[in-house]
């Protein structure tokens, strides 16, 4: 059972974002909610910092310069993610190719947005994100180690970063909410099932096209 891409090691290009509370109408703007496709949404990602309205790129902005148009990481100020529950935002993400989001602080919302839809979270000091930012910008290739939990930026240390146990394996393994839950309780579920079909077989009916 594997519905989202595994995630184990990813290296990249990070794109640098200082500004705090970016939130999730900069990421998605509200008029394109309308849109019902999960696929294609990488397009419309901060669109309104990303285009002219006349639909001409904004000349200077990260996401429209090399090597940073599909940056594996996002490296942002604190308060990252802020604002509406709106998944969409982080199905944008992905679409640019994003795995991992690195900040002092993200919206709570949006922070489980992310384990759930398999890009990384990852929260650190803000000395340690101003760091990360300056080699953001400078094109250092970032790792993030998922079965190490630490992060790398360029020549630097490894810094560790912390994720739930139980979340940490979900994303190794590629599992949306359904998969983990079937992880976690199969054994207790297959029980019931067996248990309920003995006092209640009436909800157990034979297959009778076979």
């Amino acid at each position: 059972m594997t519905s989202l891409t595994p995630f184990t090691t990813v290296t990249g290009h990070a794109a640098a974002m200082p500004e705090e509370n970016i939130d999730t109408d900069i990421i998605f703007p509200a008029r394109f909610l309308l849109l019902t496709a999960r696929d294609g949404l990488g397009r419309h990602a901060f669109h309104d910092r990303r285009y002219h309205p006349d639909g001409t790129e904004v000349a200077g902005y990260v996401l429209n310069a090399e090597p940073f148009r599909a940056p594996a990481v996002i490296v942002a100020g604190a308060n990252f993610g802020s604002g509406s529950s709106r998944e969409q935002a982080v199905w944008a993400l992905q679409g640019l190719g994003v795995r991992a989001v690195i900040a002092p602080a993200l919206g709570e919302i949006f922070h489980n947005n992310c384990l759930r839809n398999g890009i990384v979270p990852i929260i650190l000091p803000p000395a340690t994100v101003a760091a990360m930012l300056e080699a953001a910008a400078a094109g250092a290739p970032f790792t993030v180690d998922l079965e190490g939990q630490t992060v790398t930026a360029g020549k630097a240390d490894p810094v560790p970063f912390a994720i739930a146990p139980e979340r940490r394996l979900a994303l190794l393994n590629g599992w949306d909410e359904t998969d983990l839950v079937l992880a976690r309780f199969e054994g207790a579920i297959a029980a019931f099932e067996a248990g309920q079909r003995r006092i209640q077989p009436w909800l157990y009916p034979e297959d009778t096209t076979a």
